[in-house]
């Protein structure tokens, strides 16, 4: 495993520090938890499993991918396509801009800063990003597990499928055999859904 320095930790326990100050919650195994401060711990969770060997730059990205999320409601922006796809360039700009201030604070270099800011700008699609490409992965495993179910409901089989499809586009091969692992704990419906998209 990546021997991790001393200002890793720092830059961790300050990213955690601030997404613990989300106002929305999530009850899980009975525990109250700030929404993204437990999807950050989810995600380095999965990377864990499966990237163990991650890069520092990896596993920082992973850790501040919806740092403050909150802050930027969906709301705030046209309920359109348009709309949608403006609000997740600005997040992931806030959540870049976020990470990389943190980082200078606990002693990384600007070039370690723009490494993670790219990465959570998802420049990593475009230059063919192994890191880029594993956080891809990740981020669909964590949603996978924790989050379409609770999401399911919103949408008809239809809308679901089409949003699973475009969920397999953006992971590689390794991460569609290790989603498939995990579409038998889905509900039935659901699991027809990502049986009928993996083919």
């Amino acid at each position: 495993m990546t021997v991790l320095s001393d200002r890793f930790n720092a830059a961790i326990a300050r990213f955690d520090a601030v997404n613990a100050a989300d106002p929305n919650t999530e009850m899980f195994e009975g525990k109250e938890y700030p929404k993204e401060l437990l999807y950050a711990q989810r995600m380095t969770a999965w990377l864990d499993k499966y990237e163990p060997d991650a890069s520092e730059a990896l596993r920082l990205a992973v850790r501040a991918q919806h740092i403050c999320r909150w802050k930027i409601p969906r709301r705030e922006y046209t309920m359109d396509r348009d709309g949608y796809n403006e609000w997740r360039t600005t997040l992931a700009k806030m959540h870049g801009d976020i990470a990389a201030e943190i980082m200078r604070e606990v002693g990384y270099d600007e070039q370690m800063c723009e490494r993670v800011k790219a990465l959570l700008m998802k420049d990593r699609i475009k230059l063919a990003d192994p890191d880029g490409q594993t956080l891809e992965d990740v981020i669909c495993l964590v949603f996978l597990e924790f989050y379409f179910v609770p999401f399911a409901p919103q949408y008809n089989d239809i809308k679901l499928a089409s949003i699973v499809r475009k969920t397999w586009k953006k992971m590689s091969e390794r991460g569609h055999q290790t989603a498939l692992t995990l579409a038998p704990l889905l509900p039935a419906n659901l699991l027809e859904i990502v049986k009928k998209v993996a083919g």
